[in-house]
């Protein structure tokens, strides 16, 4: 059953990460090789990953989730809602290819 007003798309998605947009503007520098891209973008390029319904993956910039950890980009996997993971640039600042650590909340 539809919510009044929203629509419901089909998508060829088999899982959903949701990451903060304001952890990525406040993280000092940023992923991938030149440490200027968003952790978004990052993500996709890495994981080879088309942008929109039609990629195997939902990548999505979202608003705060209101877990902000320092230093660090808070992502949530839509498989496991309940745990958050926090994604850090490496401390020797290669910033190329799996520029990135997780860590998990729990």
């Amino acid at each position: 059953m539809e919510a009044r007003g929203l629509k419901t798309v089909r998508s060829d998605w088999a899982n959903t990460l949701l990451v903060c947009k304001k952890c990525s503007k406040k993280i000092g520098g940023g992923f991938g090789p030149k440490g200027k891209t968003g952790l978004a973008k990052a993500l996709r390029a890495e994981l080879d990953v088309a942008k929109g319904r039609k990629g195997s993956l939902g990548i999505i910039e979202v608003k705060c989730l209101g877990v902000c950890p320092k230093g660090a980009v808070t992502v949530v996997n839509g498989a496991a809602p309940g745990v958050a993971i926090g994604a850090r640039r490496p401390a020797d600042g290669s910033g190329g290819r799996r520029a990135w650590a997780w860590r998990s909340a729990r």
